[in-house]
């Protein structure tokens, strides 16, 4: 049952749980100290009224008439409120009435509470003796008024004390549920974010804490917003690219690879002829096999061309290092005004074939930017061992780019390239991020390598 309640109703519950506990302890209380108030009543009434009767009877017999003097006595004393005051003979009969139940037909406490707080009536003697002739006054305790001003005082307890109660309860009730209101609403906002609908916002409202998660959870919405966008307009620019680049090298294959092709077979089909001579030309077949030669050799740096467009040639047969070199060789051969300072770590160790063209597209792509837009005359490369490890425990490679341009504006976002080299990156398990401030702009990443 419990499990199955909701937030407010477990608050709720427990908020009524402790009224009523709180109230029963303070019944408790009352009763518990109903049995020793009314005795501790009983004893000093019983003892007041003997007392009394004590210093009334020592000169009882100095009056002209004793007897009726005693009997006025008794019936002055049987209106007390407490006690009760009988006149007895040396028989133990009763000479005086018995009191009166004044208040019979008001409703008085249970049995069981008056058995509880006082079961037995305390009765005392006192010995009277007129003209040498014995008698007694029986003080009898009627604790009843007693016990039903404390009963009253329990009923009244009971009673405000559970209006009080429902009053808390109810007024709780109301301030739980406007402070737990906005929980109806992260719940429908977190459904449509599951449902894909990343424009659901939550108005913050109720307590402090609440509506800072309402903020948090509209600022994750718009995030994930963000980041959805970003991966689809990544998606429609990678297949843009991929249509873009077969078109290029199904061109460059038309334009280039086509004639290079159709003047190899014209020089073949010419030395053909000249091998079915009797007497083959030299001029001739030296001449078509010199153009053969660069026709091959221009083949072979198209395909180089290419190659390098689908993948850095020499980073697997040479090593990250080499390939980096040859990178920055050629950037700083196109740009010598811009200096370019690479440093590669020792201790880097093996990466990976993956890493290794991870970490080579990183510095590609930032290279590329430098000198596309931000106007830098110097950048620095540096490629070391991380002290972060990957989220599978494999060790990171840590490459920073960073140059001294004029950075990124405010509230620009980065290219398509870099966002894409940030996807493939956090889809390895690394991260990628992008600082940019008055001294330029920086691209730093975590490349997990292929070393546990």
């Amino acid at each position: 049952m419990w499990q199955n309640l909701s937030l407010r109703g477990r608050i709720n519950l427990l908020l009524a749980l402790l009224l009523a506990l709180g109230l029963a302890v303070n019944i408790g209380r009352q009763v518990a100290e109903a049995g020793p108030r009314v005795q501790a009543e009983d004893q000093s009434v019983i003892r007041l009224a003997r007392e009394f009767i004590e210093m009334i009877v020592a000169d009882l017999n100095e009056a002209p008439d004793p007897d009726a003097r005693l009997n006025q006595i008794a019936r002055d004393l049987s209106r007390l409120r407490h006690v009760s005051i009988t006149l007895r003979d040396t028989g133990g009969n009763a000479q005086t009435p018995p009191r009166l139940d004044t208040d019979a037909d008001t409703r008085g406490p249970p049995a069981w509470f008056v058995s509880l707080v006082h079961p037995e009536q305390t009765a005392v003697s006192v010995p009277v003796s007129i003209h040498g002739k014995p008698g007694s006054l029986l003080i009898t305790s009627h604790p009843d008024d007693e016990i039903a001003e404390i009963w009253d005082g329990i009923v009244t307890q009971l009673e405000v004390g559970t209006a009080i109660a429902l009053a808390l309860f109810f007024l709780m009730m109301k301030v739980v549920g406007r402070a737990l209101a906005p929980l109806q609403s992260l719940a429908e906002a977190m459904g449509k974010l599951e449902g894909g609908h990343y424009e659901a916002r939550v108005a913050p409202g109720g307590a402090p804490e609440l509506a800072a998660i309402c903020t948090k959870l509209n600022h994750l919405a718009a995030t994930l917003g963000e980041a959805v966008e970003d991966k689809r307009r990544l998606a429609e620019r990678a297949v843009s690219l991929q249509d873009i680049e077969r078109k290029e090298i199904a061109r460059e294959l038309h334009d280039e690879f086509g004639p290079y092709l159709f003047s190899l077979r014209a020089h073949a089909g010419a030395l053909a002829k000249q091998a079915d001579g009797r007497v083959p030309n030299a001029e001739a077949v030296r001449k078509h096999g010199s153009a053969m030669l660069e026709q091959i050799n221009a083949l072979q740096q198209f395909n180089r061309r290419v190659l390098e467009r689908l993948r850095p040639v020499g980073l697997a047969e040479l090593g990250l290092r080499q390939a980096l070199e040859s990178l920055s060789r050629l950037w700083r051969e196109s740009h010598p005004d811009v200096a370019i300072e690479t440093v590669i770590s020792p201790s880097l160790g093996v990466t990976g074939e993956t890493a290794d063209l991870t970490i080579y597209r990183i510095v590609q792509e930032a290279l590329t930017n430098v000198f596309r837009h931000a106007g830098a005359t110097s950048v620095n490369v540096v490629i070391e061992p991380a002290q972060q490890m990957a989220q599978d425990g494999r060790c990171c490679a840590r490459v920073r780019v960073s140059d001294n341009g004029r950075g990124m504006e405010p509230g620009q976002k980065l290219g398509f390239g870099l966002v894409g080299m940030r996807e493939r990156i956090l889809a390895l398990g690394g991260t990628l991020n992008v600082v940019s401030g008055d001294s330029g702009l920086t691209v730093e990443a975590l490349v997990p390598t292929a070393a546990a």
